[in-house]
């Protein structure tokens, strides 16, 4: 049994979070003010997800602001970086558009922003 101290992000509130571990599985979870941060909690534990948020260059040399539509594993982050470092996209680019499709499992980067 192994007890571990998270901070949920679920919400502004930030619940200080206990959770109990055994054979890698979340069997209980204390300190959560909604079922949102028991859910956070389990999956944290036995596989930590995030959104990458990052930029790409654009054909005309600027930068453009994207991110992945889903979660995707935090152990593949820095390998994503280092995938999305050679991507172009062209412009003009509307915020949701797909830089790159099926990036990881169907998920896709989006544009998060205008670029005229």
């Amino acid at each position: 049994m192994e007890i571990k101290r998270l901070t949920c992000i679920e919400c502004p509130r930030g619940c200080s979070l206990v959770v109990t571990v055994e054979n890698g599985i979340a069997t209980d979870v204390k300190g959560n003010f909604c079922p949102r941060g028991k859910k956070y909690a389990e999956s944290e534990v036995v596989n930590p997800v995030r959104i990458l948020t990052t930029t790409v260059r654009a054909s005309d040399g600027r930068m453009v602001s994207v991110k992945t539509d889903a979660p995707i594993s935090k152990n593949l982050l820095f390998e994503a970086m280092e995938r999305l470092k050679g991507v172009n996209c062209s412009v003009p680019i509307k915020t949701g558009d797909i830089v790159v499709e099926n990036f990881y499992d169907g998920v896709n980067v989006i544009s998060t922003c205008n670029v005229e």
